[in-house]
């Protein structure tokens, strides 16, 4: 067993520094205003499935600033920076957090350093702040300071320790449908994270006043024979706005995942799914109030390789889509709101 030092001890080895601070506090201002409908921007939470390489997830990063800038007004961009990755038999690469070498024996507290240094880096070079997966809830306060957007996977949504973290979480928290694609489990999910509570968290008993940006994430799911059913269509975002009225949540929004179960992990069936449901915004009002955004796997080169072929940023996990399509469909995106 080995002792990982506490929290502060990373955050006053690595801190973010005061400009940056500012940085990540005006980010993190707009995507409250986007989630509270004061601000009518639209929502990109965009990057590789999982970033296994620093140079190649900045690199990345920065190519984001450069169209961020460009789309400013009707866009805003939050590159996803995912260093944990859930596993569903538990073999794998299980992120950078765990192994700062995808090829290397597991060292978490070099990994921590690791994906500090590597946001630290991301946010200074580019001036976006990034999104991250909460995978483990005791894990996500090494890094809750660097972070504007959480997100709870489909297999942690049901968990009652991911939703009474995500209820003390100063930050939006996106909450996936589960794999069965339940909504009354989505919804439920998004009540308790944005209640009240008080519960054991890392050795001590924390109160919460819950989290008024906590929202839906739509994934698509999976049936009893393993085969995806999307939910991403127009009868399914008028069911989801239907159902948040039947719950009366504060701030009610719906980030849709164009990948995943969605697009039955056809990572190059992502445009068309982007053009479908921005169709669906404009076609009924009411939906382009609630859909905030989407959710895309992107990175420098398309598809998905295997960790030891090293194609400098392909991804190592789910297959991505490459760069250029991904450029062009965020101009796209842009012109179509």
């Amino acid at each position: 067993m080995t002792n990982i030092p506490m929290p502060a001890h990373f955050k006053e080895a690595y801190p973010l520094s005061p400009s940056l601070q500012a940085v990540k506090k005006q980010r993190d201002e707009e995507l409250r205003r986007i989630l509270t409908g004061e601000d009518d921007r639209f929502l990109l939470i965009i990057g590789p499935c999982s970033a296994d390489d620093p140079d190649a997830a900045c690199d990345y990063v920065g190519r984001l600033a450069a169209v961020q800038e460009k789309i400013k007004d009707k866009v805003m961009i939050v590159p996803r920076i995912y260093t944990n990755k859930p596993r569903t038999n538990g073999q794998g690469y299980k992120g950078m957090m765990h192994q700062p070498d995808p090829e290397g024996k597991p060292n978490i507290s070099e990994g921590i350093i690791a994906i500090r240094k590597m946001h630290l880096r991301a946010i200074s070079e580019s001036h976006l702040t990034a999104a991250d997966e909460m995978l483990y809830p005791e894990n996500f306060i090494y890094i809750d300071d660097l972070l504007s957007y959480h997100a709870v996977g489909a297999r942690s949504v049901e968990n009652q320790q991911h939703r009474l973290t995500a209820s003390g979480i100063d930050a939006p928290v996106g909450m996936k449908n589960p794999t069965s694609g339940d909504l009354a489990v989505l919804f439920n999910s998004i009540v308790a994270a944005q209640s009240k509570h008080t519960f054991l968290y890392r050795q001590e008993e924390v109160s919460t006043q819950g989290n008024p940006l906590a929202h839906a994430i739509l994934r698509g799911s999976v049936n009893r024979h393993g085969e995806s059913i999307p939910n991403y269509h127009y009868e399914d975002l008028i069911k989801t706005r239907q159902t948040y009225e039947t719950y009366n949540l504060e701030n009610p929004a719906v980030i849709v995942d164009i990948n995943h179960a969605n697009s039955s992990k056809q990572h190059d069936e992502q445009p068309r799914i982007a053009k479908e449901i921005l169709y669906s915004r404009r076609y009924n009002d009411n939906l382009g109030k609630i859909i905030k955004g989407l959710m895309i796997e992107s990175y420098i080169v398309g598809g998905a390789q295997k960790i030891d072929e090293h194609v400098y940023g392909r991804s190592i996990t789910d297959p991505c889509l490459g760069w250029p399509d991904s450029e062009r469909l965020m101009y796209e995106i842009a012109d179509r709101l």
